[in-house]
């Protein structure tokens, strides 16, 4: 079987704007439904900034007027007074992290269900061509980074914006000399914040093209794990992955020092806007022309002041990190799959014969804007009567699984037409298609759940009776009853647990599970040995007579029985005809015969 072409795999390289609106618009919509609680915590945020400001202030009270007065009774009030709002403010604070937080998870929740609902719907050429574990990457690592922008990102940054806001105004309010003298470090702060953005911002690309990198290097090795120890690769993956991982360490590490830089130095403008206050307010204090009070809450304001500076410049690498991984989610969510439904889709008749028609079909993987294509099928047309037997052979590479992907409609030909009752394929739904085949690959795959589950696939309308009379009729049963839990047995991931024959009698049963009325063998029973051939073929003769069927195999033998064999050679129908008929033909089919037998009539 051919493959897609594998086109330039896309790196997580650009992370494009810092702040892109269009993108905040978008990201924002996703709280829409949630949108009294982003209320609450809007509420809860500002609530807690405000009390941030009572606490110094209640300090100036308390040294400017209740100690030089002697008042205990005022100085107990104001320290109760600071208390409660201290209090309050955790409250407040505590409820808000709760809300936030709660949102995050929520939108978090939707994303991850419209981008798997996405990846359901996409098209088999879009999985030839992106590797699962960068796939892996958009609907964990993404999805957990926008998680952050929602729960101490974009609600955060408003309680943020309000505390600067409410600081600033009681400082002016208080003494706006003083403040001036406060704010003079703020020119420093704001060129250490941009020296930050521009370092972080590079290291965190960095960060992210390795972390893909790392996730497709893994799914990959360890789902060719068999392969790896056959050929002895541990020593040499090993390496490779060392020098992965210790690029990605790296990227950490730089960025960990930026971090390690900028927030000492942010608290050295701080300790240096203290000594201004200190400096100034002392003179201040000796001219008499402002109070012990003001001085020690512009103290506590300039230590909280700093404060949400650093978080803000913090938040810019969720926000910088939430921009690029919504616009790799939203690229992939807004993908349309090349195979869809039409507008208004027909019906088969109520009761499909199972006739099947391809019609001057050609077919090539990829794109045919890039010149004349690499055609897999080349005006291939023939046509399965109803309850026929039909079989196709041929050399690897011939087109055979591409027919049946094209009948599967898994892929679509660029020229020709593909029939079914008379119904163009492309005219009706694919569930509507699908449901009436029953497809058995030679590569089974099999889910970790139970035996039950992998036969009737989580349809309900399948009773235990006719997951069980699926089985007996394929020959399956005989094993699934000498399991601990029969057929509640859980499989493990792909079904390691079963050999490769009992994968394969389960698809068997499977497929005849949903009763198609047509049966398509793809290479179906080369897995198997000869006993458990033999059990398959003799329940597939009786599961196929009435029913239609197509059946792919290398080994004639297996096909010699067929009412009519298809011979394929490099993508064009070179003969047809049975058996008996194809060998008198002395072409092809007569040829490939002959290098199957003449071995064995020669021994």
């Amino acid at each position: 079987m051919r493959t897609a072409p594998t086109g330039p795999i896309q790196e997580e390289e650009a992370l494009g704007k810092a702040y892109d609106a269009r993108l905040m618009r978008r990201l924002l919509g996703y709280l829409s439904p949630y949108k009294w609680k982003v209320v609450l915590a809007v509420v809860l945020l500002v609530s807690a900034a405000g009390l941030q400001i009572i606490g110094p202030w209640l300090v100036q009270m308390a040294l400017d007027d209740a100690v030089p007065a002697g008042d205990g009774e005022l100085l107990a009030t104001l320290a109760i007074a600071y208390l409660v709002a201290t209090i309050a403010t955790f409250g407040f604070q505590y409820a808000q992290a709760i809300v936030t937080t709660w949102l995050g998870q929520s939108v978090m929740y939707d994303l991850r269900t419209e981008i798997f609902e996405r990846l359901q719907a996409l098209d088999l050429q879009f999985y030839d061509r992106n590797p699962v574990g960068r796939l892996m990457t958009r609907i964990t690592s993404d999805v957990e980074t926008l998680n952050e922008l929602f729960s101490s990102g974009v609600v955060a940054i408003f309680g943020d914006l309000f505390t600067l806001i409410f600081i600033i105004s009681a400082m002016l309010l208080m003494d706006w000399q003083l403040a001036l003298v406060t704010f003079a470090v703020l020119p420093l702060v704001a060129w250490a914040a941009f020296v930050f953005r521009s370092r972080i911002r590079h290291a965190y690309r960095d960060i992210r093209v390795r972390l893909a990198r790392i996730n497709a290097f893994l799914h990959e090795r360890i789902t060719g794990m068999r392969v790896v120890q056959l050929f002895n690769r541990e020593e040499a993956d090993a390496r490779e992955l060392d020098r992965i991982n210790q690029d990605y360490l790296e990227s950490h590490l730089r960025s960990i020092t930026y971090y390690a830089l900028f927030f000492p130095v942010v608290e050295l403008f701080t300790a240096i806007a203290l000594a201004l206050i200190i400096w100034y307010g002392g003179f201040a204090i000796l001219q008499e022309t402002t109070s012990v009070g003001v001085v020690t809450a512009f103290l506590l304001y300039a230590r909280r002041f700093f404060r949400p500076i650093q978080d803000l410049s913090e938040k810019y690498n969720i926000l910088q990190g939430a921009m690029a991984s919504s616009e790799r989610i939203f690229r992939l969510v807004d993908r349309e799959p090349a195979i869809q439904d039409p507008p208004n889709p027909r019906s088969f008749p109520s009761e499909v014969q199972g006739e099947i028609e391809f019609r001057d079909v050609w077919f090539a993987y990829g794109s045919l804007e890039s010149g004349e294509p690499d055609w897999v099928l080349k005006g291939v047309s023939f046509r399965a009567r109803p309850g026929e037997k039909l079989a196709l052979v041929g050399h690897t590479g011939a087109g055979k699984t591409t027919i049946i992907n094209l009948l599967m409609r898994f892929y679509d030909p660029q020229k020709g037409e593909i029939l079914l009752d008379g119904v163009p394929i492309r005219e009706v739904s694919q569930r509507d298609l699908r449901e009436r085949i029953g497809l058995v690959l030679q590569d089974v795959f099999l889910f970790s759940d139970d035996v039950s589950f992998n036969i009737r696939m989580g349809e309900t309308r399948i009773t235990d009776q006719e997951v069980r009379q699926a089985a007996h009729e394929v020959g399956a049963a005989h094993f699934i009853e000498r399991l601990e839990k029969e057929y509640d047995q859980p499989l493990g991931e792909r079904g390691a647990s079963l050999s490769v024959g009992e994968r394969q009698l389960i698809s068997f049963a499977r497929a005849l599970a949903f009763d198609p009325r047509i049966l398509v063998l793809d290479e179906a029973t080369s897995s198997v040995d000869s006993e458990i051939e033999a059990r398959i073929d003799e329940a597939t003769a009786r599961i196929m007579e009435g029913r239609t069927s197509i059946v792919i195999a290398h080994r004639l033998s297996t096909v010699q029985g067929a009412d009519r064999i298809l011979v394929l050679h490099h993508g064009e129908l070179r003969e047809e005809g049975t058996h008996q008929e194809l060998l008198a033909k002395d072409g092809l089919y007569a040829r490939l015969h002959e290098l199957q037998f003449a071995p064995a009539a020669t021994s």
